[in-house]
């Protein structure tokens, strides 16, 4: 499991991927592309602030898996991930790492999860054949 802050991946109430991060998801991508038997899901996870009225983005359930689908779009796209290995989940609010009452434990709580899954058919299979 990787966690990434989202102030590498995002800016603020944003869902679009900054550049900065494309040679982490790259090397991901490496990864996750030289092991058949992986799966990923992409976990976007937000602080509890509501998102603003009026704001292109409904609220925090809409950006957590806005996220992550913006990361799986990259890493397919441009890093010729297959879409089949690929998992996009968004977790809101609801899984903080510390408070959200003060600025630094609301960027803590803002992170994006890799969680690397192994397909079980084929990790059961490339046991099986050892």
């Amino acid at each position: 499991m990787i966690t990434i802050s989202d102030k590498l991946l995002f800016n603020s109430g944003s869902a679009r991927v900054n550049k900065k991060a494309n040679p982490l998801l790259e090397r991901l991508a490496n990864v996750i592309n030289s092991e058949p038997a992986l799966e990923v899901m992409v976990e976007g996870h937000t602080d509890s602030q509501t998102v603003k009225p009026g704001a292109y983005i409904k609220d925090n359930w809409e950006l957590s898996v806005d996220r992550s689908t913006a990361v799986i779009r990259i890493l397919q796209d441009e890093y010729g991930v297959a879409p089949e290995k690929l998992i996009a989940a968004g977790r809101s609010s609801f899984h903080p790492l510390t408070e959200n009452e003060t600025k630094e434990g609301r960027a803590t709580n803002r992170r994006t999860r890799i969680v690397i899954l192994p397909n079980l058919d084929k990790f059961l299979a490339l046991l099986s054949a050892n």
